[in-house]
């Protein structure tokens, strides 16, 4: 245990070795999620703001309540558990599309590129959006988790996005996230999928995107795990979970409050003090494993938390990772990390976000079209969605479309508290109706077979 001084001098406790953290995050009744217990009393310009007021989320209570919805939550998503070979199959054909905007220029920065966009186009598809929506979904959640000066517009377009949604797949259900939250036996209402929907929307496209990243750079810059992985030492799935131990998408978790006055590792916690989950501090504890030494077949990290409020979610992260990492490798096998690239990352209360990772391989033609891997269909797509296919080089472009938060003109249809993040006061109905967002004209294409499952051997060894 460390104590802390967050933004504003505001006095927390870090926990740092692993069997502490295990303590906290099992023991809900001591420790709890819910930031009412919180004794401090913040000014509406903190930065803490958007990451600790109280909403009624599953992340955000305990007990019976906590039961009831994350019922729910995991109901929708275990949808997809054991179906991983679906989520697949929608990155496979996003890997498609992004890489053959990029595979003729023979360098490109995987973070931008590939991985930001990736995790949003897939996630946007699980979740019942349009294909047009994701683009400029992801950029307004990545504003919102900077904490930007337009952080409190970006969160009102994706509270605006989402009520439109679940709009949409209250008249017209769907097999998507959404349509199965509104169809739970737990009866949330429209405002509660909604909240859901939004906070677990963007917990996930950032902790995706970074748990991407973060297994490209261990491959393109550590020579002993890229030699290990590429001669069938160890897995790729096993590979995952050793970035998960040495680098997990995100650091700290700063959501637990103390309910009464307690000892823990030594310390007296006062009731009401914020008690911090130091999850990189915890996977590296010496004392349950050697500095440096790998991890193989081991799960036990507590990069997706435990206990009650365990990542329900854990399971499509792991799926989209394995497989993005799996197609790039296979489509751009000689890739390299650049010459002289400078791997620039942004330290947060939460997480360690790389920025930039810039690599070079060897030009290649585009493909005739993006589409699924050979012998298989193209998922079929959410109601909403605009054609089957997109023609390569549709993403290139990182701006948001006008009427997207940041754009000149952009809309501010109803108010939000707080910062970033926070959500809209809860009304007796959903937000107001958000005009859809109008990118660019994406023409559509015929989906065809990539073929890189065949190619597969150029780096996995059978």
């Amino acid at each position: 245990m460390a104590p802390v001084l967050l933004p504003g001098d505001i006095r927390a406790w870090l926990v740092l070795d692993y069997h502490t953290n295990l303590t906290v995050m099992r023991t809900p009744s001591v420790y709890s999620s819910d930031s009412r217990h919180w004794s401090v009393t913040l000014p509406p310009d903190s930065p803490l703001v958007p990451i600790t007021t109280w909403q009624p989320l599953v992340a955000f209570v305990d007990g019976q309540e906590h039961g009831r919805l994350r019922g729910a939550i995991t109901g929708a998503l275990d949808r997809y558990k054991g179906a991983g070979r679906g989520v697949r199959r929608y990155v496979h054909r996003y890997m498609s599309t992004l890489v053959d905007g990029f595979q003729t220029q023979g360098r490109c920065d995987l973070v931008p590129d590939l991985a930001e966009k990736l995790s949003i186009l897939v996630l946007a598809r699980l979740f019942g959006l349009a294909e047009r929506e994701a683009l400029p979904l992801g950029a307004a959640i990545r504003d919102m988790v900077q904490g930007s000066a337009t952080a409190v517009r970006s969160n009102e377009y994706v509270t605006g996005v989402m009520a439109n949604l679940v709009r949409e797949k209250r008249a017209t259900p769907g097999e998507d996230i959404a349509s199965w939250l509104l169809q739970d036996e737990a009866a949330l209402d429209d405002v509660e999928v909604m909240e859901h929907l939004r906070h677990a929307l963007v917990s996930s496209h950032e902790k995706t995107t970074n748990f991407i990243a973060n297994t490209l750079k261990a491959i393109l810059t550590e020579r002993a795990f890229h030699a290990t992985l590429t001669s069938g030492q160890m897995t790729l799935p096993d590979a995952l979970e050793e970035v998960l131990w040495n680098d997990p998408p995100l650091t700290t978790v700063p959501t637990r409050w103390a309910t009464n006055d307690t000892v823990l590792a030594g310390r007296h916690i006062s009731r009401g003090d914020m008690v911090m989950l130091g999850l990189a501090a915890g996977n590296s504890d010496p004392a349950i494993r050697a500095t440096e030494t790998p991890v193989r077949n081991n799960r036990a990290h507590l990069s997706f938390g435990h206990g009650p409020h365990e990542c329900p979610g854990q399971h499509l992260g792991r799926a989209i990772a394995e497989a993005a990492v799996d197609a790039l490798l296979t489509m751009l096998p000689d890739v390299q990390l650049d010459a002289g690239a400078e791997l620039p990352v942004t330290a947060s209360l939460v997480s360690n976000r790389l920025n930039s990772l810039p690599v070079t391989f060897s030009p290649r033609g585009r493909t005739a079209a993006a589409g699924a891997p050979a012998g298989q269909p193209d998922p079929p797509a959410p109601a909403g969605a605009e054609g089957a296919g997109v023609r390569a080089g549709a993403y290139a472009s990182q701006g948001l479309p006008a009427g997207a938060p940041g754009a000149p003109g952009a809309p501010v249809a109803f108010g939000a508290a707080g910062g970033g993040g926070t959500a809209v006061a809860a009304g007796p109905g959903l937000p107001p109706e958000l005009p859809p967002a109008q990118p660019d004209p994406v023409p559509s294409a015929q989906p065809a077979a990539t073929g890189h499952r065949r190619a597969r051997k150029s780096w996995w060894p059978l």
